[in-house]
């Protein structure tokens, strides 16, 4: 039976194959080219699609790259960059959400206290005093935002950049009360 089809096979083989007349390959294109026009104009489309695919791909790419580079890749060196710019600190609000909102609560709450400070020329020279203390600790804050910015955070500078707001805040405070009584006593001498 094997036999068998392989004759079959070799004699289908040797039948002489249908040939197929004169042109017919060309009017076949012609018929297609009639149903189908549109092909030519799809291949401009698909030229367009891929181009725009690569801009959109280099496009994002170049994004990502931008987003997930480390800040110290195109940072300035260390001593150019703390005597010009402090825009790369890290704050309490850069290590948590929660620190942030501490943070913010204590600078505006500083700020709330100082706007309501009422400066007179009597008062000026106890004024300056706590400003100049406010200013020490500004410029310690800044100190530790550095060591943050360097080290990382940890639990010690974590701490000691709240405590150095609430020694502010409790710095503004007593001011506004040294202030009130200053002003009380020059109003008790003015009376007299």
């Amino acid at each position: 039976m094997a036999q068998h089809l392989r004759d079959l096979f070799e004699a289908e083989k040797k039948k002489d194959k249908a040939k197929m007349s004169q042109g017919h390959e060309a009017r076949f294109l012609e018929k297609l080219e009639k149903e189908l026009p549109q092909q030519k104009s799809r291949n401009r489309f698909n030229f367009f699609s891929i181009a725009a695919s690569v801009v959109i791909l280099l496009g994002l790419s170049y994004g990502a790259f931008q987003f997930y580079q480390s800040p110290t890749d195109n940072a300035m060196p260390t001593e150019v960059a703390d005597s010009d710019s402090n825009s790369e600190l890290k704050t309490l609000g850069d290590v948590s959400p929660d620190f942030k909102k501490v943070e913010d609560y204590y600078l505006a709450s500083i700020n709330l206290e100082l706007s309501k400070v009422e400066l007179t020329p009597e008062n000026k020279e106890l004024f300056d005093g706590y400003v100049q203390r406010l200013k020490e600790l500004n410029d310690e804050y800044v100190r530790l935002s550095k060591e943050l910015t360097k080290n990382g955070p940890t639990q010690e500078t974590l701490d000691a950049l709240i405590d150095n707001l609430k020694f502010r805040l409790n710095l503004v405070m007593r001011m506004k009360e040294k202030l009130q009584e200053f002003s009380d006593d020059s109003f008790e001498q003015t009376t007299v």
